[in-house]
């Protein structure tokens, strides 16, 4: 013990202590200078250390080595320093009377059980990258380790861990709402920040569940309509106290980001899925299905407003030889129009392969196959008579369109 006694006067006694010691020892010297730790439960201190200097060896190690016996004295006067100096912030006259009022070996286990809470405590704001559970044998390794730590090495990473496990509360918090279990966040595996940061937009613009890919592009769609200022984008309502510190911090990033989201010439998938600053900083949830039916329907709209609603051989004909001429995309001609396109491919050519294209992009994808055999053969049928230059008056041109497409008066 760090402790060495003076007289400063008649009848008067004062300790001086090594700033270097253990608390554990300050505490001691302090309470019996002041007469806070009696003979008896000093005695109680010295019975008590030796058992738990071999539990603590045992349980580390070996029992039968002296090195892990030194070790052991290291670790549990370090230990009841640490619960000591925690309880009491540092107050002298507050340890001791706990050291007084408690047992030496509860204040280690104290200390244990709490550097146990901090060892399981989540330290990647990542769901689905932390463990999960209580204390095992796994984690002695680590109890080992923190067992020597300082108080401040341990308010250090005790506030990092707070500040993960507020972020994902939140995070969990906040998908709830959204009707996304932590379960699911589990499984997907964001970043509880991305998470807090789209659940915001997603309260802004009045979305009733977390968007999947589909819904994320339509809020940003949204934010980028002309008449759209900077939203403001506050703290949802109902948020518990304890997290609103957090989420206000993750919104300002969100507000930050603005600039960019609300930027026109950025393409969403560019900047979501490409820019390497953006890439995980937003959270969507993975529905290929919802993503692949989105397309179908985009494919559909697309392919409805071109061929007019109508699947008859004869219209779709006639809107592929239009895009093979390259001329305005019809699924009717008139006489008149039928003789001008066939005039445009015998002077300027045709392009077969433009219909290949326009398919593959366009129609639906259970019918493209279909519909390239339909003009596959069309073209093998009709080429010749098309090009023909001995067909000068049109006659078998004509005669082959009024067949195959839709030619009118």
């Amino acid at each position: 013990m760090s402790v060495t006694a003076s007289s400063s006067g008649p009848g008067s006694n004062s300790l001086s202590l090594f700033d270097n010691g253990p608390f554990f020892e300050k505490v001691l010297a302090y309470g019996l200078a002041q007469g806070l730790i009696s003979e008896e439960k000093l005695e109680a201190i010295h019975t008590d250390a030796p058992k738990g200097m071999v539990q603590i060896a045992r349980y580390f190690g070996s029992e039968f080595l002296r090195p892990e016996l030194e070790k052991a004295k290291e670790r549990i006067v370090n230990l009841v320093s640490l619960n000591l100096e925690l309880q009491s912030e540092g107050d002298l006259h507050r340890a001791a009377l706990m050291l007084r009022d408690h047992s030496f070996m509860s204040r280690s286990k104290a200390a244990s059980d709490m550097l146990k809470a901090l060892i399981v405590m989540p330290q990647n704001s990542h769901f689905g990258m932390n463990e999960h559970g209580g204390f095992s044998d796994k984690h002695i390794p680590q109890l080992a380790k923190w067992s020597l730590c300082s108080l401040a090495d341990y308010l250090n990473e005790l506030a990092k861990r707070q500040q993960v496990a507020q972020r994902i509360e939140a995070a969990v918090w906040l998908a709830d709402g959204l009707g996304l279990e932590a379960d699911d966040l589990e499984d997907a595996g964001p970043d509880a920040d991305a998470v807090i940061r789209t659940a915001l937009l997603a309260i802004n613009g009045k979305q009733k569940g977390m968007p999947d890919w589909v819904g994320f592009q339509s809020l940003i769609a949204n934010l980028r309509k002309p008449a759209k200022s900077a939203p403001l984008l506050p703290l949802p309502k109902h948020l518990p106290n304890e997290l609103k510190a957090v989420v206000g911090e993750v919104r300002q990033s969100l507000i930050a980001d603005l600039p960019k989201i609300q930027d026109t010439t950025l393409p969403v998938v560019k900047l979501f899925q490409q820019t390497p600053a953006f890439v995980g900083r937003y959270f969507w949830i993975e529905d290929s299905l919802a993503e692949i039916d989105h397309f179908d329907r985009e494919a559909s709209a697309a392919w409805n407003k071109v061929t007019q609603g109508h699947s008859d051989d004869g219209s779709l004909l006639t809107l592929f030889l239009c895009i093979a001429a390259g001329s305005t995309a019809k699924t009717l001609l008139t006489e008149k129009s039928a003789a001008t396109l066939v005039r445009k491919i015998r002077k300027s050519g045709w392009q077969p392969n433009r219909v290949d294209s326009f398919v593959l992009e366009n129609a639906p994808v259970q019918h493209q196959s279909d519909y390239l055999a339909l003009w596959t053969q069309f073209v093998e049928d009709a080429q010749e008579t098309l090009i023909s230059d001995h067909d000068y008056k049109l006659h078998d041109a004509l005669a082959l369109l009024r067949r195959d497409c839709h030619v009118g008066e």
